[in-house]
């Protein structure tokens, strides 16, 4: 689904990723793991093009080349992103968050997929209440409906379950299964919490100084590599 090759970004005088390579298979869920500031989240923001690259390529699907695309494009080629801290509107209800997404779409669709509420029934009981009145756990929830809008075929969310209470962190990654298994959907994942990457990814990656260090099944990541590469 996603091919990066000989990926580098700088932030001014800062060389940030390095020459990274990094395959996402199709209909599975990937973990990007890792310290802090090791460019997880630059990384992402290469793949929807919220930061410039310096050289390197990012294929997705059907060998589209993204680094020719334009940001708007993106959401249009199938990629659904939901950001560290959500970014949700806080003065527009539960059902005009929701109704940005589809503005990116392609083909003019007019009303929400149902699909976004049966995952996520929380938001069409709250549908007429403002996103910034719900707890934070609602609001993540939305951000994720909203990016769902686009019936995607990869969905991108970084650290999902960060500040949000456990019961909807555990929502969070049934859904993310329910997506695969059901919908075909491919995941990218940014996520720190190990118990949650091993029980809803299918495939680990972890991420040191820009450079991707080990990467295998998540079955695959050992303690030693725990202590090694995301103990602090």
């Amino acid at each position: 689904m996603l091919a990066i090759e000989s990926l580098d970004q700088y932030y001014g005088e800062s060389h940030t990723l390095w020459d990274l390579d990094l395959e996402v298979p199709t209909g599975q869920c990937t973990c990007v793991m890792g310290r802090n500031g090791v460019g997880k989240t630059t990384l992402m923001k290469s793949i929807m093009g919220e930061v410039a690259v310096a050289s390197g390529s990012i294929r997705y699907a059907d060998d589209v080349e993204l680094t020719r695309c334009r940001v708007e494009d993106r959401p249009r080629l199938g990629i659904g992103y939901v950001p560290q801290g959500r970014q949700i509107f806080p003065l527009l209800t539960v059902e005009e968050n929701l109704r940005t997404g589809l503005a990116a779409r392609g083909d003019g669709l007019k009303c929400i997929p149902e699909r976004v509420y049966e995952l996520f029934p929380v938001l069409e009981e709250m549908k007429h209440r403002r996103g910034g009145d719900l707890s934070g756990g609602q609001q993540q929830q939305l951000a994720i409906g909203r990016a769902l809008v686009l019936e995607p075929r990869l969905l991108i969310l970084d650290e999902p379950g960060e500040g949000i209470q456990p019961n909807i962190v555990t929502q969070i990654g049934e859904v993310i299964r329910r997506l695969i298994r059901e919908d075909g959907l491919t995941v990218l994942l940014v996520e720190q919490k190990l118990p949650f990457a091993r029980k809803y990814a299918d495939r680990f990656v972890i991420m040191d100084r820009g450079r991707p260090m080990a990467r295998g099944e998540i079955g695959e990541l050992s303690e030693a590599l725990i202590r090694e590469h995301l103990t602090v």
